[in-house]
């Protein structure tokens, strides 16, 4: 199992994936979404794994609604430029991802690996 957390150090969510996967004992890669952000690839792998673009969109960031009118490819140019636009955490184990709290997926990873 090959984890990846990316989320905000202030994010609730991202530090209850962090525990989460700690009390399993599962070691995981933390990255700063802000001050890091997403690789092109990891972006693009991300959206593949969650089912498009429009999942990874923070309905509570001030220009989220700005860039749900942008076209494709324009979401993706504004979500490399700013991450801040992504909801966290971000979950990626491979090419499976997920956005939000979803222990329930990441259970569900724990029982495939078994």
């Amino acid at each position: 199992m090959n984890i990846q957390i990316f989320g905000k150090s202030k994010c609730f969510d991202t530090k209850k994936a962090e525990r989460f996967f700690k009390e399993r004992h599962i070691k995981f890669q933390s990255v700063d979404l802000p001050a890091k952000g997403m690789s092109k690839r990891e972006l693009e792998s991300v959206i593949r794994g969650v089912g498009g673009i429009e999942n990874l969109i923070d309905e509570k960031h001030p220009d989220a609604a700005l860039v749900k009118y942008l076209l494709p490819d324009a979401q993706f140019e504004k979500l490399l430029e700013e991450p801040a636009l992504l909801r966290t955490p971000i979950v990626r184990n491979g090419q499976k991802a997920t956005v939000g709290e979803a222990s329930a997926v990441w259970k569900q990873w724990i029982a495939e690996e078994g």
